[in-house]
């Protein structure tokens, strides 16, 4: 396979690809020609098969057109390992579904390696995206995947592979109508050309972690359990009490409607019931547990909680000014600098309160950042949020890809600089109004973070600011500032650009005045 796809959005921003033309007059298909090119190869597996023509065409359309862009006519049995692997996953004691292949040997640059020996503690550290080999020659190979498809199951491939010590080189990643996922990775990390020794590997790597892939079981215990422990304070609130109102943003284990609770409007977040598992309710504990801590203007106002069997829900006050990233790439609104700095400084002070008590949000973006009537900026969604532990450090890979800090892909131990880190990804794209990356799909921009590459850096963007937002992408955490820092600093600007205007205005109005009494005079 040539080039990288990633399959359709898991949320907002995080597994979008870049847009690619496909299809339309005059455009070529390879499909027809894999197909002519399987039948003139004597595949015995495809002259024996009277259903393999309806079989083939079935398999295409299960798969987005991008798939085809992927393909080369001289590796036409790939689609036949991959209709293999896509069947077996229907069989749930299967998945996930595995297939691995030698691809070739290749030589190694030793002059980049060299060079790579000064910077090996940012990058050696056994990671899918960051392991690097000292060695004259990589084994190259091909691991092809497929199980149901669900949220984060990119982030979760990538680590079993970091696991077993392999770097991922390509991600070829897809989604079928039908719920299931393609992912095929190129990878290197394993010394013999030999596959069986690494199947086992891979093998032995899901079993031991077997409860992260159970998909979508039930668990009436847990959900007993944490409804107890959830009920022991004043925020459970009645069901019937809230008034469901229009939905308004839908993810892949839960639903966000519009609502009223006692007369006021809020947001009601709400876990479908088919997709409850032990790990789902967990998160959606730890996420009550934090929302019940925390109270800032700058912060989402946490209602209650709805915590009986099969009826789970956050309610929240509604933001009626939606999220910044619709604010900024589907309303296409350019902000102006006061502004802007009026945005980040909101942000600031959100997460200035929220790491004063220990809170780490692990996914802050413009998706996660919302607009009351009045325009103010509130922290929300606190999914993955978690309360820093005594050690002051952290290990494991959550948030946003395009966001993400580059300890936390690395799976190096992070603390609340990785938020700092982000906070400048969505400061470029408050002064740009562009998407971090965008000709990139999230994990090619992952792995170009890792080796050092940030947003282009915008002309016109006040010096100050740039400063700013260089620092607060530094790769080393240590370097970058705290958010109290950050907000003293936006302070400041601000306060220096209103009385420059302020200056400028009176200036105008004297300069006015001024020719209005030559005028007169004459």
């Amino acid at each position: 396979m040539d080039g990288v796809a990633v399959e359709p959005i898991e949320e907002v921003g995080e597994s979008s690809s870049p847009p690619r033309a496909v299809g339309g007059p005059g455009v070529y298909d390879i499909k027809n020609e894999i197909y002519e090119s399987l039948v003139a190869s004597g595949n015995e597996e495809v002259l024996s098969n009277p259903h393999f023509k309806e079989q083939f065409d079935a398999h295409f359309s299960r798969l987005p057109a991008s798939y085809k862009l992927d393909l080369n006519v001289d590796r036409a049995e790939d689609v036949l390992i991959h209709q293999k692997v896509l069947t077996e996953a229907k069989d749930p004691d299967k998945r996930p579904v595995f297939h691995v292949r030698f691809i070739k040997l290749e030589e190694q640059n030793l002059d980049v390696t060299k060079n790579n020996e000064d910077t090996e503690d940012e990058s050696d550290f056994g990671d899918a995206l960051s392991a690097r080999h000292d060695v004259t020659y990589a084994v190259i190979h091909e691991i092809i995947f497929s199980t149901t498809d669900k949220p984060k199951l990119l982030s979760q491939l990538s680590t079993l592979l970091s696991d077993i010590g392999l770097n991922i080189r390509e991600a070829h990643v897809f989604s079928t109508i039908d719920g299931y996922s393609l992912d095929v990775f190129v990878v290197d990390g394993w010394s013999e050309e030999d596959t069986d020794d690494l199947h086992k590997e891979i093998e032995a790597a899901i079993i031991r972690n077997e409860g992260s892939w159970s998909g979508s079981s039930h668990s009436s215990a847990t959900e007993r359990i944490l409804s107890v422990q959830l009920k022991a304070d004043d925020w459970d609130i009645e069901r019937k009490l809230l008034k469901m109102g229009e939905k308004i943003a839908s993810g892949s284990c839960g639903d966000l409607f519009r609502g009223s609770y006692l007369g006021q409007d809020v947001a009601i977040k709400v876990i479908r019931s088919d997709h409850l598992n032990e790990s789902l309710l967990l998160e959606f504990h730890q996420e009550v547990s934090i929302l019940k801590k925390i109270q800032h203007e700058n912060v989402v106002r946490f209602i209650g909680v709805c915590t009986k069997p099969s009826q789970f829900c956050i309610v929240t006050e509604y933001m009626h000014g939606g999220n910044l990233y619709d604010y900024l790439h589907k309303h296409h609104n350019i902000l102006e600098l006061t502004m802007l700095l009026k945005f980040a400084i909101d942000i600031c002070k959100g997460m200035e309160y929220l790491h004063q008590n220990n809170i780490i949000h692990r996914d802050l973006k413009t998706a996660n950042l919302l607009m009351d009537s009045n325009l103010v900026v509130k922290v929300a969604d606190f999914g993955v949020a978690r309360i820093q532990n005594q050690a002051g450090v952290m290990t494991a890979e959550t948030g946003t890809y395009r966001w993400m800090a580059p300890e936390v892909i690395n799976h190096l131990p992070y603390d609340q600089k990785a938020d700092v880190f982000s906070f400048a990804i969505v400061l470029w794209e408050l002064t740009t109004s562009k998407i971090p990356y965008e000709t990139m799909t999230p994990l090619q921009a992952a792995l170009g973070v890792r080796q050092g590459l940030r947003p282009v850096l915008p002309e016109y963007m006040h010096p100050r600011l740039l400063d700013l937002m260089q620092r607060c992408w530094e790769a080393a955490p240590a370097e970058r500032p705290t958010f109290s820092d950050i907000r003293v600093e936006l302070e400041e600007l601000l306060q220096l650009i209103q009385e420059a205007r302020a200056t400028n205005h009176q200036e105008n109005n004297a300069s006015k005045e001024y020719e209005k009494q030559v005028f007169l005079q004459n």
